[in-house]
Formats: C-alpha cells, sequence, structure tokens
C-alpha cells in the first residue's frame, strides 16, 4: 500500500472487519472506500476472514469463554500483543507466533497444507522451514533442536550451512503429518520464549552472530518475529486469508531494525539519500550513505511495504514508494534493501 491517502488505512480496515470502528472513523473511511478500489477489495477480504474465521463482525467472546479457545482470526488480533513474561524485545516474535497458530488452528482436511505458498513450499513446507529457521537462535539459547541434529559442517559459510539445514528440515518433515510439525514448531517457539534472554533486556544485549548477521541478541528475537509474520502473511495470501500486519510498537522495531542494517549495507560512501518511512500513527526519516555531502535523493516509503522490500516480497521497481532527486542514488538504496531478503 502506497503512502500518502493510504497511510493508516490497514489499521482501520481491519477495525472495521471486526466491527470496532467509532462512528467518527466510520465516517471518515466510507468516502474512502468508495474511491480506492484496492481499499476496498481488502476491506471485503477482511470481512470475509473474519466471517469465516470468528462468525459475524463484532461478534463477542463470551465471558466464560477461555482466552485459549477458538483460535481465531479476531483472538489472534486481541492476543497478539506478548504477554507480560516477555521483554520488548521478545514482544514482536511472541506475537507473530500467537497469530501462525491461530491462522494453523483453523485449517481443516489435508487440502490446505498443499497449498503452494511461496518458493517451492506449500504450507506444511512453510512451517517446517519455520521450524529450521528458529533454530540457530535456540540453538543458541542452549535448547536442543526438536529434530535430527545438523549435520552441516560448523565451518561452512552461513548460506551453503542456512540452505543444506533447510533442506533437511523439510525432508525430515515431510515424513511426518503437518499437525506434527505445527506441534515441533509451537514448542519450539515456545523454549525460546521461556528462556531467560527472552525476558531480560541485560542478558540480551551481548552480541552474537546468527545466520551472518553479527547483532545483539536482542535484535535476533526481532528477526525471528519478522520472519515469522512474513510468512505468516505468506500463508493467508496463499489461503485467500487476509492477514493484519503486526501491531505498531512491533512493526516499527523491525522498521528500524532493517534501516539499521540496510545503512550499513550501502557503507559511509553511497551517495546519501534521505529516506523516510511513514505508517500507522508515527513517520520517521535518516539520512543514508554519506554523511558530509549534501543530499542526492529522497525516498518515501510505508512502512510494511518497506518490510516487505527487505522481505523479499517486493522487486525493488514494483514497491510503491515516492521519491524526487537522483534516480541512481534512490535506486541504489531499493536495490540494497531487496538484496538483504533471505526469506
Amino acid at each position: 500500500m502506497s503512502t500518502g491517502h493510504h497511510d493508516g488505512m490497514r489499521d482501520l480496515l481491519t477495525a472495521r472487519a471486526l466491527g470496532a470502528l467509532t462512528p467518527a472513523e466510520e465516517t471518515a473511511l466510507a468516502p474512502h472506500l468508495v474511491s480506492c478500489e484496492r481499499c476496498a477489495a481488502e476491506a471485503e477480504r477482511l470481512r470475509e476472514t473474519v466471517r469465516l474465521l470468528d462468525g459475524p463482525p463484532g461478534a463477542a467472546m463470551d465471558d466464560d469463554t477461555p482466552p485459549e479457545s477458538g483460535g481465531t482470526l479476531a483472538l489472534a488480533l486481541r492476543t497478539r500483543p506478548a504477554a507480560p513474561r516477555v521483554a520488548e524485545h521478545a514482544a514482536p516474535y511472541a506475537a507473530a507466533v500467537a497469530g501462525l497458530q491461530a491462522l494453523l488452528e483453523e485449517l481443516e482436511g489435508d487440502g490446505p497444507w498443499h497449498t503452494p505458498v511461496v518458493h517451492d513450499w506449500d504450507v506444511h513446507d512453510t512451517v517446517g522451514h519455520l521450524l529450521a529457521a528458529d533454530e540457530p537462535l535456540a540453538r543458541h539459547l542452549g535448547i536442543a533442536p526438536r529434530v535430527p541434529p545438523s549435520c552441516v559442517a560448523g565451518d561452512a559459510p552461513w548460506e551453503e550451512a542456512w540452505n543444506a539445514r533447510t533442506a533437511a528440515v523439510l525432508a525430515h518433515e515431510r515424513r511426518r503429518p503437518p499437525r506434527e510439525t505445527v506441534a515441533a514448531w509451537a514448542a519450539q517457539a515456545g523454549d525460546v520464549l521461556a528462556a531467560p534472554e527472552a525476558a531480560d533486556p541485560a542478558r540480551a544485549a551481548d552480541v552474537t552472530s546468527l545466520m551472518g548477521l553479527p547483532l545483539p541478541l536482542a535484535d535476533h528475537f526481532v528477526v525471528r518475529g519478522f520472519e515469522t509474520w512474513i510468512h505468516t502473511d505468506d500463508i493467508g495470501r496463499a489461503l485467500g486469508l487476509a492477514v493484519p500486519p503486526p501491531p505498531d510498537p512491533h512493526l516499527w522495531q523491525m522498521v528500524r531494525l532493517a534501516v539499521r542494517i540496510l545503512g550499513a549495507a550501502l557503507g559511509p560512501d553511497a551517495p546519501p539519500v534521505l529516506f523516510a518511512v511513514s505508517g500507522g500513527d508515527r513517520d520517521a526519516q535518516w539520512v543514508l550513505g554519506a554523511e558530509n555531502e549534501p543530499v542526492r535523493g529522497e525516498l518515501v516509503l510505508d512502512s510494511v511495504d518497506f518490510c516487505l522490500l527487505v522481505g523479499g516480497r517486493y522487486a525493488p521497481d514494483e514497491v510503491p514508494r515516492v521519491t524526487t532527486g537522483d534516480r541512481t542514488a534512490v535506486g541504489g538504496v531499493l536495490d540494497t534493501a531487496a538484496s538483504l531478503a533471505w526469506l
């Protein structure tokens, strides 16, 4: 979704689908839906998703219904903020895990599990991939693997090790029923979130290199939340179910981390570009590249679109954007952002 008049539409559309708009918000949104086919279609998809997963929009849970029952999309939205037992740095991962669990609980029969999702993976494979992708962090935290130990050489380049381990885990998981794969992934994620480092920022401050990224351990929790959300969105799109973006506080944790990594990848000698990100109720801007030269161009992206670009879900020339100035300098930022994707 592009910037400008689309800013903030996602939250309003999600609230509308759940019957949670105020009268003033409904009045403000209605003219936009009349004039914008894209948002009107998205609104209809969200309403249909809520209808399928949770009954009529606005239907409330009975007061006696335990919070763990139902497993619906609306329940996931209500419970996406992390439980108090995790610190801020682990909250995006906790919320993303809860969202994916809620989505997967709604799948019935064998058919949905074999729906193509991304790369050459179906839904089952995508969960298996997340089982493998969470493993480096889990292993660093002292958590035993949920699948046979890796046979990848310890000194292998990280990309080679990453691809080999993913292939081995997928081969193993394809011999198991999908629900067993989900149980293994969820158990490993639960162990990661129960680790002391998930609740203690001081213990999560140490820099460690996972998947080629030397970052504070706290940032690796954010990376796990980022990838879990991206693949939840992949599954939702494959099944025709609209998956809401992360809550704003979590989304902006992802944005800020991605900007830091992007700035490091561009380096201090790149043509300076003023990079702005907007979305929800906030916006921010940074100068990327050389600090002592005049800005050569400006680039504005929506917060979700920026994350999807870094996640490999947009090509650099396809992401909705606003640009001015030197096209080559701006294109360098877009190309570098897209090159960061490994998901």
